[in-house]
């Protein structure tokens, strides 16, 4: 075999052998986790403001029907101090469950309400308080599906970490199913169901361990520094953050692997980490 044959034939071997080295150095990433609010579900202070009317007029309502009167303004006083109570204990990194969160609630309204009320009207400030969410829903991300089918079709096995605020993981599992979203999910933790809260460490221990992937081949993608980035990083994980023009950026002294102006570009984002892991 002459030189001018032995040329395309080793020039197609090289060529294989690159694209084989490079397969190679993208296997560490097996594992995707998502933030959800102002990640996949984009909310704004309107719709929140809305949801919170409907929570004060249907626990209002509820009330009123077995003799127990409260003023508007003083079930929204109520409301607003269990929103401290349950962002105090957040700060802890920890969390209620969302009977525990309705309970502070009422109990704000009048000592010693919640033992005095029949199961039947909890049950109903439960529903309006967590069905809100359907009455005033937060959008997706335009580019939130086609993302998590990519991720899919990509083989990653991908998970969920949130923390629920002032909506039950439940209702969020049941709106993600309508918007055609849940079908993605391996893993999903709800900070209500679990008790604790991002940044806690363990909230991504537990969701790892059940996505069955070694921490050091999961990437988490998030907007908040300090809940998503610092939060995964200090357990191992690779990070890609979604840039925000919050405050806080000054306040929290972290850098994500890799920062992205939008979801749509975090595909690119996790193949580039996937590159310069080896």
């Amino acid at each position: 075999m002459d030189r001018a044959t032995n040329g395309p034939i080793w020039c197609t071997i090289a060529i294989i052998i690159i694209k084989c080295v490079w397969e190679l150095r993208k296997l560490p990433i097996k594992g995707v986790t998502f933030d959800l609010w102002q990640t996949l579900l984009m909310d704004n202070r309107e719709l929140g403001l809305a949801r919170m009317q409907v929570r004060l007029d249907g626990a209002r309502q509820a009330l009123g029907e077995v003799g127990e009167e409260f003023s508007e303004d003083q079930i929204r006083e109520a409301y607003r101090q269990c929103y401290r109570t349950c962002h105090d204990i957040r700060a802890e990194e920890r969390d209620v469950t969302f009977r525990e969160q309705i309970e502070i609630f009422i109990g704000h309204m009048d000592t010693g309400l919640v033992e005095r009320l029949p199961e039947k009207v909890i049950e109903q400030i439960t529903t309006v308080y967590a069905d809100s969410l359907f009455s005033y829903p937060p959008p997706p991300h335009p580019d939130a599906v086609s993302v998590l089918n990519s991720m899919r079709e990509k083989g990653y096995q991908v998970a969920l970490i949130s923390n629920t605020g002032m909506t039950p993981g439940v209702t969020f599992r049941a709106y993600m199913e309508q918007l055609g979203m849940l079908k993605y999910f391996d893993v999903l933790t709800f900070s209500d169901e679990v008790r604790l809260a991002k940044p806690a460490r363990e909230i991504f221990l537990q969701t790892i361990a059940q996505l069955g992937v070694p921490m050091e081949e999961v990437v988490h993608v998030g907007d908040h520094l300090l809940n998503d980035v610092l939060g995964a990083r200090q357990v191992g994980l690779k990070t890609i953050w979604i840039e925000t023009h919050d405050e806080r950026r000054a306040e929290v002294d972290v850098q994500p692997d890799v920062t992205v102006a939008s979801l749509g570009q975090v595909g690119a984002a996790i193949e580039s980490l996937a590159f310069e892991s080896h």
